[in-house]
């Protein structure tokens, strides 16, 4: 159980956390919620030791670990697979220990330890973790920083659920993930069989992982049971029945306080008015709700074009001739369309985004678009590129005014601020430098500069990483009310859902119309991946088959060096062997001294039911034991 006493923390002179308290039982799955800066990543760093709180106190069982994503993986030449097998430091210690001690009774406990922890089918977990999150077989054995930062993430992240700590800190697990791995990592949680705190902005994530909510806002902790839609229903009235109780003790207090003004003074009435003025002195008073930051804004309104507003025919698009990403692409878009990519994170959706917006040039084929078409592009990387030394209103100014030095000096102030307004700018936080704002602010600026000449088209790529759940309603409000049409790559389902009306699969080289809802995709999805296993295992089958009726068969010496070959290529799936091995001869060689203790004469009936005791589970671990070399022994020989 994780205790919260208390608990004040400030930084700077400014208070995040203040005597606030809550409890998280063993096995819940919470979500931690609440604003923009509210202190949701601060309480999680108090929580694993990161920070230390002013007063106040967290306690947690000794025993039970606490696991996070790691923000500062390396990146040098170990393989993928190792950085998330080294994640389980236990088994890491006990593998080392087990190669250099030389007592037999200590190396019993060592391979007994590793027993109980699983570490023969640490490799096979590790692999199907990192599948899950969209690394190939291929990738397992490449070197870390053969990976962008992106997949570098998705790798910490795989570390962080492959250790499997007691207390499990996830702060925005779906930031690097495109649809595929959210979808795989839904799944996975809700079968974690230890305690889990998830920051998430993503509301589907909540609703289906969560069993508890902790909301973190004004300086305290709530407690709330069920999942983020339950959470908002109780919690909107639990606000509205603190509205009225104010309103109401409001009244009664206004009430009071008018017969002691008016019969304070009168010897009969007294009395009475020094009890209500006691009366009011004690009173607890209860707080008016306040008004919650509303968080709106509008894209301007193109005029209407006729369609098709854009056309690729028969289109081959990349960056290398020769190299096409994606075949033969032929798609017309209309000002109505409502356009959502699915597929997974390089297939090449930002590249078919790129060309639309007119960045890419095809390598083969053509594109059409009319004379009047105007475009408005966001991608997340754009915030890298901003000038964080500008104001929102020098960087709207330099876009919109004439290029050049004076470009600020020649813009009208009031058209700018204007524009500006739409996307909740006001006077002050537009004159606040791009590097005070949050990332929230950063992307609605984005949002600002991209639209403000009232495009026809908006190309969105993955727009929601970093906005609360506030601005991602907004966004979805402003996309509904918009009348161009849009074209979206994002990893969050609600706005996929609540956006899009058509969807394009960009998958295999290709991009086709995708016939059914995300729920069809889902469901498209599990299907896919359970036809690769079939297709994965015929072709090794048909592989083995082919080389045992064409092909000569290699000599014993032949064969060595083979073996020999894929154990230096694939060490640790020979370990695994190596262990699992182990074990089964070690309970094996337990199991027949129990058999010859079983048949001794005159044996007493308690040492007798002892032994049976023991023997029955033996002859359960023995079975685990073989179906765990087995496993290790697949993965070696599914291995190239």
């Amino acid at each position: 159980m994780l205790t919260i006493s208390n608990l004040t923390y400030r930084i700077a002179g400014r208070t995040i956390l203040e005597n606030t308290s809550a409890v998280v039982q063993q096995g819940w799955k919470v979500g931690v919620v609440g604003p923009n800066g509210a202190g949701k990543s601060t309480l999680f760093k108090l929580i694993a030791g990161e920070l230390h709180a002013d007063s106040g106190e967290i306690q947690l069982a000794s025993q039970h670990t606490i696991g996070m994503v790691r923000q500062d993986i390396r990146a040098d030449d170990t393989p993928l697979l190792d950085i998330v097998l080294e994640a389980d430091t236990e088994r890491t210690e006990l593998l080392k220990a087990a190669e250099t001690e030389a007592d037999p009774y200590k190396i019993a406990d060592i391979y007994t330890r590793l027993g109980e922890i699983d570490a023969y089918a640490a490799p096979a977990r590790a692999s199907t973790i990192l599948a899950g999150l969209g690394f190939k077989e291929t990738d397992l054995s490449q070197p870390i920083k053969a990976f962008s930062g992106g997949w570098r993430m998705r790798v910490a992240l795989a570390a962080a659920l492959f250790q499997q700590p007691d207390f499990l800190l996830l702060d925005e697990p779906t930031n690097h993930l495109d649809l595929e791995a959210i979808m795989w990592l839904e799944n996975y949680l809700q079968t974690y069989p230890k305690t889990i705190l998830i920051i998430s902005h993503d509301r589907d994530l909540l609703n289906t992982c969560i069993t508890h909510v902790i909301h973190v806002e004004n300086q305290k902790l709530t407690a709330y049971t069920g999942n983020y839609n339950s959470f908002e229903r109780e919690r909107a009235e639990k606000l509205m029945s603190q509205q009225k109780l104010h309103e109401k003790q409001q009244a009664q207090r206004a009430h009071m306080q008018a017969f002691v003004d008016r019969f304070k003074a009168k010897a009969s009435k007294a009395k009475q008015a020094q009890s209500r003025l006691k009366a009011l002195e004690k009173m607890d008073v209860v707080d008016a709700v306040m008004a919650e930051r509303t968080v709106k804004f509008t894209f301007p309104q193109p005029e209407e074009l006729a369609p098709p507003i854009l056309s690729v025919f028969e289109a081959d698009i990349g960056y290398t001739p020769g190299k096409p990403v994606l075949r033969g692409v032929d798609e017309r878009i209309d000002m109505d369309d409502r356009i959502a990519l699915l597929g997974a994170n390089g297939n090449g959706k930002s590249t078919l985004i790129k060309l639309i917006a007119g960045k890419l040039e095809p390598l083969k084929g053509s594109t059409a678009k009319s004379s009047k078409l105007r475009i408005g592009y966001f991608s997340q990387h754009q915030a890298e590129e901003l000038d964080v030394s500008e104001t929102p209103y020098q960087a709207m100014a330099r876009v919109v005014g004439s290029s050049g030095a004076n470009a600020v000096a020649t813009t009208r102030e009031s058209a700018v601020r204007a524009i500006l307004g739409r996307f909740g700018f006001s006077k002050p936080l537009a004159d606040n430098r791009i590097s005070s704002l949050s990332g929230g602010e950063k992307a609605r600026l984005l949002f600002a500069l991209m639209s403000y000449n009232a495009p026809h088209l908006l190309l969105l790529d993955e727009p929601t990483n970093h906005l609360d759940m506030d601005t991602r309603e907004a966004l979805v409000q402003a996309l509904n009310a918009y009348q161009g049409a849009v074209i979206i790559v994002s990893h969050d389902p609600s706005m996929v859902e609540r956006v899009a009306d058509r969807l394009w699969l960009v998958s295999n080289g290709s991009v086709q119309p995708f016939d059914g809802d995300l729920a069809a995709y889902r469901q498209h999805i599990v299907t896919q991946r359970r036809q690769e296993k079939r297709d994965q295992k015929s072709a090794s089958q048909a592989a083995s088959s082919s080389a045992v009726s064409t092909e000569p068969t290699p000599s014993k010496k032949e064969q060595q060096a083979a073996l020999k070959a894929k154990r230096q290529r694939h060490p640790k799936l020979h370990e695994a062997i190596q262990l699992a091995e182990k074990n089964l001869s070690k309970l094996t060689r337990e199991q027949k001294e129990t058999e010859l203790a079983l048949a001794a004469p005159n044996l007493p009936k308690s040492e007798l039911k002892d032994l049976q005791f023991t023997y029955a589970n033996l002859q359960k671990e023995i079975e685990e034991a073989e179906a765990e070399l087995l496993q290790a022994m697949e993965a070696f020989d599914n291995a190239s």
